[in-house]
């Protein structure tokens, strides 16, 4: 027997872009599609809702496979910001928003989204230094309760 998808939930642990991107399209594209999303930010994927944050996100390109260089050339400095540079030009070319706009697109399309509790008491932040369009902070038990149901299924990245 299958069970059609009906609730899509995303761990956000890392706020490079391609990361926050990845997760923001799933998560849209699953709006989109009629299916509940959420994305959960955790540890340094906190940067991506973060106010003073959010707009200077980087490509990883040390230790990043898909950046087909090696890790040498990747620390070099000036690299992260030339491949964050050409990735935001080709992303603009497909009329993606940025990191703000997306967030606020997501969250007028019901995408709930939620700060992890231990990950923003390590870092010592407060609610007013995350988006105003967050859904709340929940501790990961929250969010597994969030999971129980059928047709529910959690992607990390």
């Amino acid at each position: 027997m299958s069970t059609k998808v009906k609730k899509m939930l995303f761990i956000l642990s890392k706020a490079t872009i391609e990361n926050v991107y990845a997760a923001f399209v799933m998560a849209n594209g699953a709006r989109m599609e009629g299916i509940e999303s959420e994305i959960f930010f955790t540890f340094f994927g906190l940067e991506a809702i973060q106010k003073k944050k959010l707009e200077h996100l980087h490509v990883a390109t040390v230790g990043n496979p898909a950046m087909h260089m090696p890790t040498m050339i990747g620390g070099l400095p000036g690299m992260e910001a030339l491949a964050t540079k050409m990735m935001k030009k080709e992303m603009e070319k497909l009329d993606m928003p940025d990191v703000g706009e997306f967030l606020e697109i997501l969250s007028d399309s019901g995408c709930k989204l939620w700060a992890c509790k231990l990950a923003v008491d390590m870092f010592h932040l407060k609610e007013k230094d995350l988006i105003d369009e967050i859904d709340g902070i929940l501790t990961i038990g929250d969010f597994y309760s969030r999971a129980d149901q059928e047709g529910c299924h959690i992607i990390f990245i």
